[in-house]
């Protein structure tokens, strides 16, 4: 569909619609075109279903080798083995099961957004019907509260002004006009002849038709960009590639042990036992549990410090992000107007405070003043709270405006300096108005006193007021004002508006006690002075972007607004130093690049500003090339198509939308961009948590791979039973991992670098694990090799190499708590995750048990160990206590810088 309806004017818009501007369509004909273009609705696609999710459990490939082991343990009737090799391969499905298992509400919540009811011209008369039933061409009614139900061209505006900051991210009320546009590229936020879909009528009144409905609409073509296929996240994609790698390894152990049983006249049933308890050892399926588990106690943890998290795997990503694209209005700042600054004849006086919250000071040359001492600033004040329609209030333990944010950003300076909006208003009855309108530039307000006296107030450009002020107010004292003196105020304006402020002038002029709303009333002003505004930046954010760029994560802002408005927020904030030195792009720059262009520049933009929801995902795309980890932070409908596409999506709880909280993995529920600080935080520290982990089971499953390949090419009998293996991997690999997953966080974590995105989540284990290989050759076989000539069973031998692997595994639990520090250089190291001492004790006990309890020596095929037996056993354990990471950690830096030389 044609939709570039805002170069056009109205004549040609109704034309091209085959309606009429008072008539509207008749019933017959909306039928007709409900039927053509469908419902205004978004429309959702098919989820998957709980059926669907539990099964995709079932396709990760080791599962699937765990299930082939349990089919072949049936076939040679180990029963016992393929029973406790079937409960553990459920109970990890059932744990994935619950991390994945999320409704998606994305779109839902934008069908809620769009408005329920809409008032419209049918046969020439105004109707209300369900906004799902608008069609092009209709001819809808806007009034103040009203959201728009569908993307429409205005054919009338009467001081007209729309929020559209869900959509655009525009902190300020866009005025609107009929007028057509020049040129056919120009901005969705820069169209103010346009109405959009789920933006909402703050002011004014107006007449539009439909130009687009549905998934048409710019709202549409937002929830077509949140219906795109996910992409998985770092940690997942690293887990599924070292799966596949693990698969084919065991697989080629496997077969070759199989073999190499065959050739030496083992039975078939012999071959299969061996090849089942090699992949079994060789499969950490404690893996998939203790990562969810460790997951789900850091979301835990985050949730005590407002970050809530909605997909488990995402808080990983979080922890390895290299840059945050933030949005500017309410993640930046705090998107409620604040008055900072204001001048009365030759002198300037800041405010403190911000937001909605009536606290703050009045300074004049860093000294607090007395706003009552001074006539003209408190008359100025005056002024601007009661030629004003907002209002503020006290709802669910915060203070809001009601109307106007700019409006209210008055309202809440007259309560700073003692002024009650609600008192004035009865002090001074508003008897007549001239409204604001986009042309006009101007408000005005008469009021009458309960003397009689008649006042006009007014507010608007400072360029327009100026003009129509033929006086000045000095220090209570009104004086004509001259040439050089409206020069000096509106240079004063202009270098207000320098640093973003947002510039009102305010005026007065006394009215005759026999006042008639004929003439120009708006003449012979008295001025009074300029007001300027901002929506001001979060106190906490410098320090939190402080703190990120130490730790090396570069912050970006992106916004909807204007360039000037955000490099001034940018520099308050710290984000940069000068404009000079940093590189700033609007919309309209990145339209001009091609996606080339655009990839050698992208690293260095620290500041987009006047971008749309598809830029965005462009920014996104090209640090995504460049191998970044993108976090990207938003709160408006227009930051959801972003926020999916991101590698962590995070949102505003408090004033984030439906749409982007659903579509976020992350969401603050303070809107507190300092959050995202021990976010990362957490999350560097659950990702430092699954590598300890993940070499203590590595470790250990290679230790017991490699020992049975080995026992079974020294033709000595296998030295564990497949449900041995299965316990050793429950005992040392389940209660140990879990431990090392809630391990506190090493210090100076937020010190280091982002890792290298590429990197494998094993990168410097390999050294440590062949050693570990190594040591468990030798002190697991030799304890086993004497056993067989010492003992008379073959279970007795098999329950000493049980033990030495248990005791050896608990051991290496605790030297796998740190790359850097050697854990038992001190007692203090060793005690410090005191779970992890709970859980090796707990391993001991619930071990020993399996040995001198009769009726679980039957289950497990073990038999008591006697003193002798321990004599032995003990200081071939402790062979591990020579395994330390951080030699071999730099032996594998060494060997990898060399071959990358080679």
């Amino acid at each position: 569909m044609y939709n570039n309806f805002h170069v056009m004017d109205i004549k040609e818009v109704i034309e091209y619609f085959q309606t009429s501007s008072t008539h509207g369509l008749d019933e017959k004909e909306a039928r007709k075109r409900l039927i053509e273009y469908g419902y205004n609705e978004i429309l959702m696609e098919k989820r998957r279903g709980v059926l669907s999710i539990f099964l995709e459990q079932f396709k990760s490939i080791l599962v699937l080798i765990l299930l082939a082991s349990v089919v072949i343990s049936v076939f040679v009737g180990e029963m016992e083995d393929a029973v406790v090799i079937m409960v553990i391969v459920i109970l990890n499905a059932v744990l994935g099961f619950i991390q994945e298992y999320r409704a998606e509400k994305a779109l839902e919540a934008l069908k809620k957004l769009a408005s329920p009811k809409a008032i419209v011209i049918r046969n020439g008369r105004e109707i209300t019907i369900p906004s799902r039933e608008v069609v092009p061409g209709d001819i809808i009614i806007l009034e103040v509260g009203n959201k728009v139900p569908a993307d429409a061209r205005l054919i009338e505006a009467v001081n007209l002004r729309v929020d559209e900051s869900i959509l655009t991210g525009e902190s300020v009320p866009v005025s609107k006009f009929t007028e057509p546009l020049e040129d056919p590229h120009t901005p969705i936020h820069e169209r103010r002849n346009m109405v959009y879909m789920a933006t909402t009528v703050v002011y004014g009144r107006g007449k539009a038709v439909v130009t687009a409905t549905g998934m048409d609409t710019e709202f549409g073509k937002i929830a077509s960009m949140l219906q795109e296929e996910e992409e998985e996240t770092p940690l997942q994609r690293k887990l599924e590639k070292f799966g596949r790698i693990l698969a084919i390894v065991i697989v080629f152990l496997s077969a070759l042990a199989g073999l190499e049983c065959l050739l030496e006249g083992a039975s078939i049933i012999d071959m299969l036992l061996t090849a089942i308890s090699l992949a079994v050892s060789a499969v950490p399926e404690g893996l998939p549990a203790v990562v969810t588990v460790t997951l789900a106690i850091g979301v835990q943890r985050m949730a005590r410090k407002n970050a809530i998290v909605r997909r488990l795997s995402s808080v990983e990503t979080l922890g390895s992000s290299t840059v945050i694209c933030t949005d500017k209005t309410g993640t930046l700042t705090k998107n409620e107007m604040t008055v900072r600054e204001i001048y009365v004849w030759d002198r300037r006086v800041h405010v403190t405070g911000t937001g909605y919250e009536p606290k703050g000071k009045f300074y004049l040359k860093n000294r607090v003043i007395n706003p009552k001492e001074d006539v003209t600033l408190m008359k100025l004040i005056l002024a601007g709270a009661l030629c004003n329609d907002a209002r503020l209030e006290f709802y669910d333990k915060e203070w809001r405006i009601i109307g106007d944010p700019t409006e209210g950003a008055l309202v809440v300076l007259a309560e700073k300096a003692g002024l009650s909006k609600e008192k004035l208003e009865k002090e001074y009855v508003r008897i007549d108005e001239i409204p604001f309108d986009s042309i006009r530039k101007r408000m005005s307000t008469i009021h009458r006193r309960a003397d009689g006296e008649i006042m006009l107030f007014i507010k608007g450009a400072p360029e327009v007021i100026v003009e129509r002020a033929k006086y000045i107010e000095k220090a209570g004292k009104v004086y004509e004002i001259s040439k050089e003196e409206k020069e000096k105020i509106l240079l004063t304006a202009r270098s207000m508006a320098k640093k973003a402020l947002r510039v009102l002038a305010i005026g007065y002029r006394p009215l005759s006690i026999e006042y008639k709303s004929e003439g120009d009333l708006e003449r012979n002003i008295i001025l009074l002075g300029l007001v300027g505004m901002i929506d001001p930046p979060r106190p906490e954010v410098r320090e939190a972007i402080k703190v990120a760029e130490e730790a090396g994560i570069t912050v970006i802002m992106v916004t909807g607004d204007h360039k000037e408005t955000a490099v001034a927020i940018a520099k308050e904030i710290g984000l940069i130093k000068d404009e000079s030195d940093t590189v700033v792009l609007t919309g309209k720059d990145i339209d001009s690049l091609s996606d080339e262009e655009f990839l050698k520049l992208v690293d260095e933009v620290r500041i987009y500003a006047r971008v749309s929801p598809e830029h965005k995902l462009r920014i996104i795309d090209a640090l995504k090339r460049k191998g970044h980890i993108v976090a990207m932070t938003g709160d408006g409908v227009n930051d959801a198509p972003s926020v999916k596409k991101a590698d962590i999506g995070i949102a505003m709880g408090i004033r984030g939308s439906d749409v982007t909280r659903e579509a976020a993995d992350l969401i603050l529920a303070d809107d507190n961009f300092a959050t995202i600080v021990s976010a990362i935080k957490e999350g560097r520290t659950i990702y430092e948590n699954i590598r300890k982990f993940l070499r203590l089971l590595l470790s250990a499953n290679w230790d017991e791979i490699f020992v049975v390949f080995f026992a079974a090419l020294l033709d000595l009998p296998l030295p564990f039973t497949p449900k041995q293996i299965l316990w050793i991997n429950l005992v040392t690999d389940g209660l140990p991992a879990l431990a090392l997953g809630m391990d506190p966080p090493d210090e100076g974590i937020m010190k280091k670098k982002p890792r290298d995105p590429s990197e494998e989540i094993y990168h410097g284990m390999i050294v440590f694990i062949i050693a570990s290989v190594i040591l468990a050759l030798i002190s697991w076989l030799t304890p086993f090799y004497i056993a067989l000539q010492m003992k008379e069973t073959l279970d007795e031998a098999r329950t000493l190499a049980f033990t030495q692997a248990i005791l050896f595994e608990l051991i290496l639990a605790f030297i796998c708590r740190s790359e850097e520090t050697y854990i038992f250089s001190s007692w203090k190291n060793v005690t410090a995750n005191k779970m992890l001492v709970v859980s090796v004790i707990t391993a001991l006990i619930l071990h020993l048990s399996i040995i001198y309890v009769p009726l679980l020596n039957y289950f497990f095929d073990t038999a008591p160990l006697t003193l002798t037996d321990w004599l032995l056993l003990i200081p071939f354990a402790c062979l591990s206590l020579i395994l330390y990471p951080k030699p071999y950690l730099r032996l594998e830096n060494k060997l990898e810088k060399r071959i990358r030389r080679k």
